[in-house]
């Protein structure tokens, strides 16, 4: 699909969406994409987790409930009106990472935001990739450095071995990655194996991919070692 198609149909399907009567993604109440209330239980505090080898995670709230179905909604039923409101999540979670990494010892100078690629059949599927939608509502720069060099199989109901065996080098970089600094950004962390497979792939290209930030985690998955309170 042409980039440029992308972004026209996005953007009117979020038209769309304003001109169209809406129902909040997080609990179905007429009236907005995502009502006060739901936004207000996806509020609270970043979470830093820890994954595999301490790749640090940051979450803006647990994939639970509202956050569930608001992401399902934005990935599954075209909500893309409801990318604002996640958007204000990531961001928390973001502001974060980059503090604790400015506070480092010896603090990257720059750090770009990298996206994680979509399946080709998801793409194709929406039309879009949610967190290209999400990002994109924050104003920040988001750069795609990951392609794929294999499509892996469906990773519903794996463990996390079993998905870094299925991800195992299915991932490439793409343009010039050496020297840089990277902090992926996602929807949701779950084992985290996608994450580490995207560390990887940039890795072996020069790159430093120093933690990710997501909107969501999964609370049973992943180790939670810390909160970071808002400001």
């Amino acid at each position: 699909m042409n980039p440029g198609w992308d972004r026209l149909t996005a953007a009117a399907r979020e038209a769309l969406a304003v001109l169209v009567p809406i129902a909040c993604a997080g609990c179905g109440v007429a009236g907005a994409a995502v009502c006060e209330a739901c936004d207000e239980r996806m509020a609270g505090v970043v979470s830093r987790r820890e994954i595999e080898s301490g790749f640090p995670v940051w979450a803006g709230t647990e994939y639970t409930d509202v956050a569930r179905r608001t992401i399902l909604a934005l990935k599954n039923e075209q909500r893309t009106d409801a990318a604002g409101h996640l958007a204000g999540i990531l961001v928390r979670a973001i502001d974060a990472a980059l503090l604790e990494l400015s506070e480092l010892p010896d603090p990257p100078r720059s750090v770009a935001l990298a996206a994680l690629p979509s399946s080709r059949a998801a793409y194709r599927r929406r039309g879009y990739r949610p967190v290209d939608v999400v990002v994109r509502k924050t104003g920040l720069a988001l750069e795609h450095p990951l392609a794929w060099r294999r499509q892996p199989a469906d990773q519903i109901g794996l463990t996390l071995e079993e998905r870094k065996h299925n991800l195992g080098s299915s991932l490439r970089h793409r343009g010039t990655v050496s020297g840089r600094c990277f902090l992926l950004v996602d929807d949701v962390v779950t084992t985290g194996a996608t994450l580490l497979e995207s560390r990887r792939a940039l890795a072996a290209a020069g790159a430093s991919v120093l933690g990710a930030a997501v909107i969501a985690a999964t609370p049973k998955r992943v180790r939670r070692v810390g909160r970071v309170p808002l400001g």
